[in-house]
């Protein structure tokens, strides 16, 4: 019997981690609150509260050959310093390529994580998830948990005083 990994996030860690559960012949199943994949890297121009987004003019500080997975080259057309669009696009053929997409519950929130009561003679773990469609709620037991939501999802504001201008909000920010 295979055992069965959660993957919480569908961004650039949690892609990769789906299929290396897949190469170690292990059952991912990841769970993204959005509707889609990339994490961070997917813009959007209505912000959602606790999932971070780049702004619109964002471009990778790093070369494409940097950044790619290593065992899927990013496109040679690309740019060099790609726009994200060119990244989500870039995550989304690495998804499709090797069908991680089959693994992934879309507009699904883990909401609790835990060892199991049996954690010491079994080794699992509970989770329960949201459905943010349906609202239904399920509990769910799992060998391991990899947690890629990535550090950026909720502000750090330091307390100052002053105006407070949150680029996230502002509908075409530029970086500059």
């Amino acid at each position: 019997m295979k055992k069965r990994v959660a993957v919480i996030g569908a961004g650039a860690s949690g892609l990769t981690a789906i299929k290396c559960c897949v190469d170690e012949g292990l059952q991912p199943v990841c769970f993204e609150r959005t509707d889609h994949i990339g994490g961070l890297w997917y813009y959007t121009d209505t912000p959602v509260e606790g999932q971070a987004c780049v702004m619109k003019s964002t471009v990778i500080n790093s070369s494409k050959e940097m950044m790619c997975y290593s065992d899927f080259p990013i496109p040679k057309e690309f740019p060099i310093y790609m726009h994200n669009k060119y990244v989500i696009q870039y995550f989304n053929m690495y998804a499709e390529r090797f069908n991680l997409k089959n693994y992934i519950q879309f507009r699904t929130e883990v909401f609790h994580v835990e060892k199991s009561p049996d954690f010491k003679t079994s080794g699992t773990w509970s989770l329960t998830t949201k459905d943010l469609t349906t609202g239904h709620t399920q509990d769910h037991v799992f060998d391991a948990v990899m947690l890629c939501t990535g550090h950026l999802a909720d502000k750090n504001i330091p307390d100052f005083s002053g105006p407070v201008v949150d680029l996230c909000c502002e509908k075409g920010s530029k970086a500059g």
